[in-house]
């Protein structure tokens, strides 16, 4: 019997009871496939239903694993994949009208890799127009319209890996995978209640992704726990030589947690206005934090990371979408912002996009130098929880995002747990930030944070997802 309380399950949990005999890999796939195609559409969480995919590759796993052959700890686990991985023969429409009909003829690396790990893929997941790349001012900047919020569907799911962030939160898939170049995993996942890992630049391979920012573009995991976290990033992350910046070193997730305590930096004045109910949750998380953390207060370097990181975006975001600008087609799209974001990214001059590729490797280098000093630096995911559907995004994040600012500019990694509630009883998050290449020393931190609290294990109203 596949019941909520296996739906919203941890992929760790559901793998392990898929290879226990205790779950059926086919019956799970269906059950998540009813519910994509149910509330999944009407929160505008996905794009398109691969279900005769899904359940090929549902019952090939259930006779794999009958027969011994277990490929990895997500074997038959159902996901979901952002609209901007290629898949064979299967629509990617990168969010936007004018490429609602691209079809391409391979699979990205990251959908192989979770293909060779025999996990079965539900469908493409909703995303804001080509991740947000030509701005945009309002949750209705996609194909399919608003994400909307499971635990309050009047309210924004976020941005760009909208559609990722409801069906995680919505018990609608395993896991899913997002991408971020500035907040597109983190945002989603802090408005949804869930977690997610922002890797370091090149941990894994982006063949196949649609290009936004080249130079900043990262593939990460958006899931309902660190632990999964950890493990799906293990499945996807590794070198490819059909992506030139990957990372050479393999990686794996190493769930041990230090015998010392750790040792984290908090961010001082990481949001300029964070709503009181933020405040009050983040000081309860500095309270469990210091349990098992030596904790103290830090500044970050009054240094240009938001704007070096800007300038790269809007200049590689105008170069890759080239085409789309000079055809006209940008007249399609959504949201009035991004009908217009390509032009002026266009009048980026080539000086100042060659002084911010100089300046870039000098703030990484004044970053590194304070993670150094410790396990991860902390600091509210964001400064509120999810913003009505009709809001103008412009005005709801005017503010100067400090801490994702210096960590996407740099290509650190960051993980976002959920730390509690917020008006409106939404959800609210806490990140921990690390020096380049030490996913597993966040992951630990924001493990050890989850063994000490019970966010992650929240659910959204049922009533909201019938």
């Amino acid at each position: 019997m596949i019941d909520d309380s296996v739906l919203f399950a941890p992929a760790k949990d559901l793998g392990a009871g898929i290879r226990a005999g205790k779950i059926s890999p086919v019956d799970l796939t269906e059950a998540y496939l009813a519910r994509l195609e149910g509330p999944g559409r009407r929160l505008g969480a996905v794009v398109t239903v691969t279900r005769e995919l899904a359940l090929l590759q549902a019952r090939k796993a259930e006779r794999e694993i009958r027969a011994g052959k277990i490929r990895s700890p997500l074997h038959g686990v159902p996901y979901g994949a952002k609209d901007l991985l290629a898949t064979r023969g299967i629509p990617t429409t990168w969010g936007a009208p004018p490429y609602k009909d691209q079809v391409f003829d391979y699979d990205a690396a990251v959908i192989r890799r979770l293909e060779e790990a025999g996990a079965v893929l539900l469908g493409k997941l909703a995303m804001v127009e080509l991740a947000g790349g030509f701005g945009y001012r309002y949750a209705s900047a996609s194909l399919t319209g608003a994400g909307r919020n499971p635990w309050d569907p009047g309210r924004w799911s976020g941005g760009s890996s909208s559609g990722s962030g409801v069906a995680v939160s919505g018990g609608m898939v395993g896991f899913a995978i997002g991408t971020e170049t500035w907040g597109s995993i983190t945002t989603p996942s802090s408005f949804c209640g869930i977690s997610g890992i922002r890797p370091t630049y090149g941990r894994v391979s982006r063949h196949g992704a649609m290009a936004l920012s080249w130079t900043m573009d990262k593939i990460g995991v958006m899931a309902r726990s660190v632990d999964d976290c950890g493990m799906v990033l293990s499945a996807i992350a590794g070198p490819d030589p059909e992506d030139p910046t990957t990372i050479p070193e393999k990686w794996k997730y190493d769930p041990a947690v230090p015998a010392r305590k750790f040792r984290l930096g908090v961010v001082s004045g990481a949001w300029e206005k964070p709503e009181p109910e933020v405040e009050s949750a983040f000081r309860e998380a500095l309270e469990v934090l210091g349990r098992f953390a030596v904790i103290e207060e830090i500044h970050l370097p009054d240094l240009p990371f938001g704007t070096t990181a800007g300038t790269l975006i809007t200049a590689e975001a105008a170069s890759a979408f080239e085409d789309l600008v000079e055809s006209g087609r940008a007249a399609e799209l959504a949201d009035p912002g991004s009908r217009v974001g390509g032009y002026s990214g266009s009048m980026v001059y080539a000086r100042d996009y060659l002084r911010a590729l100089r300046l870039r490797g000098k703030l990484q280098k004044e970053l590194d130098g304070i993670l150094a000093r410790y396990d991860a630096l902390v600091a509210p995911t964001l400064p509120g929880v999810s913003t009505p559907l009709e809001a103008n995004l412009d005005e709801v994040f005017a503010g100067e995002d400090l801490v994702g600012g210096a960590g996407n500019c740099c290509g650190v990694p960051a993980v976002t747990v959920p730390m509690g509630f917020g008006a409106g009883h939404l959800p609210l998050g806490i990140q921990f930030v690390g020096r380049a290449k030490e996913e597993n020393r966040i992951l630990a931190v924001a493990r050890t944070y989850q063994s000490h609290t019970g966010w992650h294990k929240e659910r959204p109203p049922a009533g909201n997802l019938r």
